[in-house]
């Protein structure tokens, strides 16, 4: 079957309406037509199984309702995106390493499935907010992570439990890297074996290399991906950098670079 979204209609949009009533969400008539009625059960469907609450009824959604894989619509396509377009939502960026990490990023991205274009535009953005120069990189010293006069750098950082850190050295060890700022003992052994890296937290410099640094981004999105599509489908940017960031740092720049990203690819959330 193909992707089902309002104005669909036939065979497929009436075995959805069927499967959507069995599961208590009813859509009104079930009459082969996808209308109002049929999107509003499946936008509460998607809700009530945390996905992306944007009431297209891809892959994702199909199997949730119990389509059998050979009646899944095929992965939803990447959207276009290109080198000039993300350089546009990057204005202080040089081309070189958009050029260089961009299919690194895309890559990794379409692997997760996250192909939704204010899903990919929010990974974009997010990578404008943590690190401009869209290159993986290592956090620097700030007032938040190294106390005054110390001379041992991220010394902050050594002794958080919120981030399983569990005393010197974790602090530096385990401080920002990536795209996504990977930080603390509990995430790099959560989302090192996720990427392919078993042992993270013994190399935990891997976490720049552009090929993991994208991975990283993309695994890090894809466990949020719900709460971050529901806050940009209610215009809440700052809900959607809190998924991430866990606070509103770079907040303007995510904005900036989502909505730029929204506006040349043709679709605005």
């Amino acid at each position: 079957m193909q992707v089902l979204e309002e104005g669909s209609s036939g065979g497929d949009v009436t075995t959805l309406q069927t499967r959507l009533q069995v599961h208590g969400f009813s859509p009104g008539a079930i009459d082969g037509t996808f209308g109002p009625g049929t999107e509003a059960a499946v936008l509460a469907f998607q809700r009530s199984e945390g996905l992306v609450p944007d009431g297209i009824v891809g892959a994702r959604t199909a199997r949730a309702l119990g389509f059998a894989d050979a009646d899944l619509p095929p992965p939803a396509a990447m959207p276009n995106v290109t080198v000039g377009i993300v350089s546009k939502m990057f204005p202080q960026t040089p081309l070189d390493p958009i050029k260089t990490n961009l299919p690194h990023v895309l890559a990794a991205l379409v692997a997760a499935d996250l192909t939704a274009v204010p899903i990919v535009l929010a990974a974009l953005a997010t990578i404008r907010a943590e690190t401009e120069g869209f290159l993986p990189i290592s956090e620097n010293l700030s007032r938040y992570n190294t106390s005054p006069g110390r001379a041992i750098p991220f010394d902050l950082y050594d002794n958080r439990k919120d981030l399983g850190n569990e005393g010197p050295p974790d602090g530096a060890a385990f401080k920002g890297r990536g795209y996504v700022q990977l930080t603390g003992r509990t995430n790099y052994a959560k989302y090192g074996p996720l990427v392919g890296v078993d042992h993270l937290i013994a190399e935990p410099d891997r976490a720049n290399d552009p090929d993991i640094a994208a991975k990283l981004l993309a695994a890090f999105i894809a466990a949020k991906e719900a709460a971050i599509g529901s806050a940009l489908a209610a215009n809440d940017f700052a809900a959607a950098r809190r998924q991430v960031n866990g606070g509103t740092n770079g907040l303007d720049r995510f904005i900036s670079a989502y909505r730029i990203g929204a506006g040349l690819i043709g679709r605005t959330v």
